[in-house]
Formats: C-alpha cells, structure tokens, sequence
C-alpha cells in the first residue's frame, strides 16, 4: 500500500454503524474519514496520539495553484 495506511476490518453493530454514517454525512465527510477523525480525537483527548502519526489527510480535491497570469487577469478592469 503506497499511501502508507493501515487497512482495517472493524465489526460494528448495524445500528451504531448507522449513526456513524448519518454524522459523518451530515459533516461532508466519508465514513472512513470520520472515524479516523473520532479516533484520532479520542487519543488526542486520553493523551495517548503518537507523536509520528501523520496529519488527517486534507478533505476535498486539491487546489489549483494561481499564477502571474491569473492574477493580472483578475485585476483587469473590463472595457465600455
């Protein structure tokens, strides 16, 4: 695995997998991603989060980065 995480099998009552699914939708994020982020939280909060764990890997696509280009695009004031 090239991204450097560790797949998981996690057995989950339906009905606790259930409010997992609405809360994580309910905060745009994947259920995966969700409990990462509630894990992660719950070390963090006993003081047990490992000081070389990587960062929650930013949500959403990538931004495209702005050029010179773009901004003197942007500053144009259009002709009448």
């Amino acid at each position: 695995m090239t991204s450097g995480r560790k797949p998981v099998l996690v057995r989950l009552d339906p009905a606790v997998h259930d409010a997992l699914a609405r809360w994580a939708n309910d905060e745009f994020r994947s259920l995966n991603a969700h409990i990462d982020m509630l894990l992660r939280r719950a070390l963090t909060d006993a003081g047990r989060m490992p000081k070389g764990a990587a960062p929650i890997p930013k949500r959403g696509r990538p931004r495209i980065p702005i050029t010179e280009e773009d901004d003197d695009r942007d500053s144009v004031t259009p002709s009448p």
